[in-house]
């Protein structure tokens, strides 16, 4: 069957999905036409010259070979996925909100069909009459992430990580604030946040780390800077004993879903993508509290035509006793086998088996 392919193949969230799925396709010696969203950035993957070259051919035969007929896959957010290179499109996005807009489902109403990577806005569209939408999940990306048998620290203490770019719909101020109001300067535990925001001026995100402190002094807080490669990547997830995902609003949740299936303990958010891999086996389970309103003014902004809603909250101090059972966790088994799991059970090769048996039904 043919097919093609509109995706990011960048450092971000969504261009890691794009490689990983490339990389299927890849192995399967198939040439489907590849329209990259904004340049290719490929440098944070391990060095591959025959892979780089069969992307490269893909892309420079899309526009004298492809044809509006072909079905095409698009991974993308809503806005820009009217944008379409076939009369056939299966979009993947991820939606974290609960408010559609007009504009989001005349999007999902003009593809063929939607596939998301939790129940969640699966079930907040189908609400509001729209049906052409799916789920399918994201996987373990066992390219890049592989579980390291080595001492990062000699200390005893018990490391935290805190992951994903800084912005509200994350719960970081408030994660890092009750995280430091109960092991702020204890020697027995460590967090170490990579949340550099690549959105922001270097100065902002030194900004974000003197607020976030409230400009005082913890040795046991490290902010780290941004990570080139998923090398580095790897070697810093796996240095945690305990991954830390508490945001309000997730697709999926990869950086804390790639930690547990390295075998590392955590405490989530019971709530939106994160419902999709986690389980009370696997993780400690936080229920949030309710709701509050996602703007920020940054991502999020009131009264646009995207991004409209609200993300889940979560008190404090179930967090923190979230954070002491996992502790327990961990000290009583250091390696979280029923995470290490979840590398067989979400895998790349069954994701991209669905979406492509999505494009055959198109």
């Amino acid at each position: 069957m043919s097919y093609a392919l509109n995706l990011p193949i960048n450092t971000v969230s969504f261009g890691q999905v794009s490689v990983a799925l490339l990389r299927e396709i890849y192995k399967k010696e198939e040439q489907p036409c590849i329209f990259p969203i904004g340049n290719v950035e490929i440098d944070s993957q391990k060095a591959d010259k025959d892979f780089f070259a069969w992307i490269e051919s893909c892309i420079n035969k899309s526009t004298y070979l492809h044809k509006r007929a072909t079905p095409i896959f698009k991974l993308w957010h809503f806005n820009g996925s009217l944008s379409m290179f076939s009369e056939k499109q299966l979009l993947m996005s991820f939606y974290e909100l609960d408010q559609p807009t007009r504009e989001e489902i005349n999007v999902v109403k003009n593809n063929s069909k939607v596939v998301f990577s939790c129940e969640e806005p699966v079930k907040t569209f189908q609400s509001l009459g729209v049906d052409n939408v799916g789920m399918i999940p994201l996987a373990f990306d066992s390219e890049n992430f592989k579980k390291k048998d080595k001492t990062y620290f000699s200390d005893g203490r018990v490391t935290f990580n805190l992951t994903g770019k800084f912005e509200k719909r994350k719960g970081h101020e408030k994660v890092i604030k009750a995280w430091i109001k109960k092991y702020g300067n204890n020697p027995k535990y460590f967090l170490q946040c990579a949340i550099w925001n690549p959105f922001l001026k270097p100065e902002d995100n030194e900004k974000v780390v003197q607020v976030l402190t409230e400009g005082k002094k913890y040795f046991n807080v490290n902010f780290l800077g941004f990570m080139p490669t998923n090398d580095v990547y790897n070697d810093f997830l796996n240095s945690a004993d305990i991954i830390l995902g508490m945001s309000g609003g997730e697709g999926w949740g990869l950086p804390e879903f790639q930690s547990v299936a390295l075998g590392k303990h955590a405490v989530i958010l019971n709530a939106s993508g994160y419902k999709s891999w986690s389980n009370e086996n696997n993780s400690v389970l936080v229920e949030p509290t309710g709701k509050i309103e996602c703007y920020d003014g940054m991502f999020f902004n009131k009264g646009q035509p995207w991004n409209q809603g609200n993300i889940y909250d979560f008190d404090e101090n179930d967090f923190l006793d979230g954070c002491e059972k996992a502790i327990t966790r961990f000290q009583n088994e250091k390696e979280n086998k029923s995470g290490l799991e979840l590398q067989e059970q979400f895998t790349y090769e069954k994701t991209w088996g669905l979406i492509n048996d999505e494009l055959k039904k198109l």
